[in-house]
């Protein structure tokens, strides 16, 4: 299965595009694409994508290690995937493709970032997700280490100042850290965590522990809500473009229609 890789490395560069560059075959294409890449040359890059080609991509800062990783595996092998006069770059043993099409002109082969723009933002709604199940494991991780210290569970994410009463609290150079990091109160209102808002609820006893997740914007920075419980079980739902108010409205996990358990 190819792999959903984040596009991140993209946003390397953000400066005003020149002409778009055509290339006698996407080959010749691909390689100019990597050096640029490999040689952070933003000038080539803006020749090779186009006029506003950063308005298709997620505003979010490069990732080194996806860079890393896609000039690791353009290394261990690489081929293109001719579809008419649509080809695409295919990288490493798993053959991750490059969501961004080259297209067959009269003046040759260029970078297409248009028609990219779905798959971008495809593949980041389920980096999102993925990420935001990933954090909901982290949370009942940490739940059951707060109770471990304090034989309670927390009943907030960030402690009060200059107390331990939430799962997160500063700690000094030598101190045991706190049972979670501060990123589910992100420093910018609404920002969410990769693209999710988290919210506590009480269990369906009201003596456990449970957690609600909805997209920041629906469509854009996911599609599906989660909820998790203290056995460590995750359930999903589509609620829809009403998925905030939805979301927010959820006062106590006992999940039933549209819910569904996730198999993991």
């Amino acid at each position: 299965m190819k792999k959903l890789m984040m596009s991140g490395w993209l946003m390397l560069f953000a400066l005003p595009a020149l002409a778009q560059q055509h290339f006698d075959s996407p080959d010749k294409a691909s390689s100019a694409l990597v050096e640029a890449i490999s040689n952070q040359n933003e000038a080539a890059l803006n020749d090779l994508l186009g006029e506003n080609w950063q308005q298709y991509l997620p505003p979010e800062g490069a990732d080194p290690q996806a860079v890393a990783r896609f000039l690791r595996d353009w290394k261990v092998g690489h081929k293109i995937v001719e579809q008419g006069a649509t080809a695409y770059l295919n990288v490493g043993r798993e053959e991750w493709q490059l969501p961004i099409p080259m297209l067959k002109t009269a003046e040759g082969w260029h970078f297409d970032m248009a028609q990219a723009e779905d798959e971008i933002q495809t593949r980041e709604i389920g980096r999102n997700e993925l990420a935001a199940i990933q954090a909901m494991h982290a949370y009942v991780d940490a739940q059951n280490d707060y109770h471990q210290r304090f034989q309670v569970y927390a009943q907030k994410f960030t402690s009060s100042e200059g107390k331990k009463d939430g799962l997160y609290w500063p700690t000094q150079p030598g101190d045991e850290p706190s049972p979670l990091g501060p990123a589910y109160s992100p420093a910018v209102p609404g920002e969410g965590y990769h693209g999710y808002r988290f919210r506590m609820i009480p269990d369906k006893d009201k003596q456990g522990f449970a957690l609600i997740a909805w997209p920041v914007a629906f469509g854009e920075t996911g599609i599906m809500s989660f909820m998790i419980d203290q056995n460590d079980q995750v359930w999903q739902a589509n609620l829809g473009e009403e998925s905030t108010s939805k979301a927010q409205a959820i006062s106590l996990f006992a999940p039933d229609k549209p819910w569904q358990e996730i198999n993991q």
